[in-house]
């Protein structure tokens, strides 16, 4: 690059001088051998200068050429750094995308731990419920274990025994077929009762009514049961010969306190113990005396009942609800403390299961104290069934009942206490009965009693 510009610096300059000499020539005449040696010299200097200038560009065009390639070996180096940088760039991006696959699948582990930690944490309380519940089932057999080994059978009342279980399991089998019997003839017959109404319906309207009386005179009829209970319309019946209740025993002249079988509308054939009392029979529903039978039961064992009939017991829900769905019906409550005997009457009526079996009671005079409250909904509950508003009333007082508002005022299927309890707590937890003044009674025996509040009854 530089011999190029010096060319052009010394090349004007050779033939300015060129000129000056031809117009010097013109002016003053000098000889012809002096020009041509002037003339030769200018070629070999111009000759000279462009073999430099020739060099130069050679020279020129070498160094650029190597520097051609050096940048096209740079190019090619940055090419490849390029195409590193965009593999890397693409794995990044991969793993990028790993990363954001394995985060969501990191936050739906975190939510699902987070349902097993609440699951884990119903579950525990549900766990220390439990033990609460078992812990208080222990302490009471541990109470019965007490008692049982203080007042342990001799061997003999011990075999009695076992003997009259086995025949009562032999009758209650029997007694079982029989149910099944009867419960296929009631069935055929109200088959045959629907086809004598289909039958009826259909002379009905092609108006043969005469003939209708003539032809369905010498068919048998299915007794007809009670559909619900109606306040004041509907009356004890039988059925199959079977008594509807105590009352009617007694009407038939059976005046004798003991175990009968009736069967109440809409029911099966079941046993009761009547218990007979001036003039009338009444149908007894509960019953404790000695603490025999245990009372903190299931739901379902309040709902059947248990117990024996002859001893302590309960009837159980649904029959009592049988009985009473007849008719308008009386309960009577006797009370017997460590001194004196109560009792107490009260007209109510008795919801069905899907009421918690409700009980709503009116005050008939009596010498016991008052405890229920009047004109109020009451519903039962036990320790695994616990209607609504009771809380934890059936586990802190043990058996089934129909709780209201507060908790311990009367409750005649708590524990049995023997001897009297002294302590108030000991006898909340048992069989309690507080009056309208305040003051809680421990009972030492019960008996509830139902009867028609349409017969005549008395103390």
């Amino acid at each position: 690059m530089y011999t190029i510009k010096l060319f052009l610096i010394i090349a004007p300059l050779v033939i300015s001088s060129r000129t000056d000499q031809d117009y010097t020539s013109l002016d003053s005449i000098s000889p012809e051998p002096k020009s041509r040696f002037a003339m030769l010299d200018d070629v070999k200097i111009l000759a000279n200068g462009l073999l430099q200038l020739g060099h130069g560009l050679k020279d020129f065009v070498h160094k650029t050429k190597g520097q051609i390639n050096d940048i096209f070996q740079k190019l090619n180096i940055f090419d490849q750094s390029f195409y590193d940088l965009s593999l890397q760039t693409n794995e990044i991006k991969e793993e990028e995308k790993e990363l954001r696959r394995a985060t969501s699948k990191l936050q739906v582990k975190n939510e699902e731990v987070k349902n097993m930690s609440l699951e884990l944490d119903s579950k525990l309380e549900s766990l220390l419920e439990e033990k609460i519940l078992l812990q208080q089932k222990v302490r009471y057999l541990e109470d019965q274990l007490t008692d049982l080994i203080k007042n342990q059978p001799q061997i003999q009342e011990y075999l009695e025994v076992t003997s009259l279980k086995t025949l009562v399991e032999q009758q209650d089998n029997s007694i079982k077929d029989l149910l099944q019997i009867v419960e296929e003839q009631y069935r055929q017959l109200n088959q045959q009762q629907s086809q004598i109404k289909e039958i009826e319906n259909q002379l009905r309207r092609t108006g043969i009514k005469e003939s209708t009386e003539i032809s369905l005179s010498s068919k048998p009829r299915a007794p007809r049961t009670t559909p619900s209970f109606h306040s004041n319309e509907t009356k004890n019946v039988e059925h199959d010969d079977i008594p509807a209740d105590c009352t009617i025993i007694y009407n038939q002249g059976k005046h004798t306190s003991g175990i009968y079988s009736i069967r109440p509308s809409n029911s099966q054939v079941f046993n009761v113990y009547c218990d007979v009392k001036s003039g009338s029979s009444w149908t007894l529903i509960q019953h404790r005396i000695d603490g025999s039978q245990n009372f903190n039961e299931t739901w379902e064992n309040y709902k059947y009942g248990f117990g024996r009939l002859d001893g302590e017991f309960w009837l159980g829900l649904e029959k009592i609800y049988s009985i009473v769905m007849q008719s308008n019906y009386i309960l009577r409550i006797e009370l017997e403390d460590w001194k004196d005997k109560y009792y107490t009457e009260y007209s109510f009526h008795l919801g069905d299961h899907e009421t918690n079996y409700t009980l709503h009671l009116a005050e008939i005079p009596g010498n016991g104290p008052k405890a229920f409250p009047e004109h109020k909904d009451l519903m039962f509950s036990t320790w695994d069934h616990k209607a609504k508003g009771h809380f934890n009333c059936p586990e802190s007082n043990s058996g089934g009942w129909w709780y209201h508002d507060v908790c311990g005022e009367n409750n005649l299927n708590g524990k049995y206490n023997k001897p009297k309890a002294k302590a108030k707590p000991e006898r909340k937890e048992g069989i309690c009965w507080k009056s309208q003044d305040g003051r809680l009674y421990s009972i030492k025996a019960t008996k509830m009693l139902i009867h028609p509040s349409d017969s005549e009854n008395s103390e």
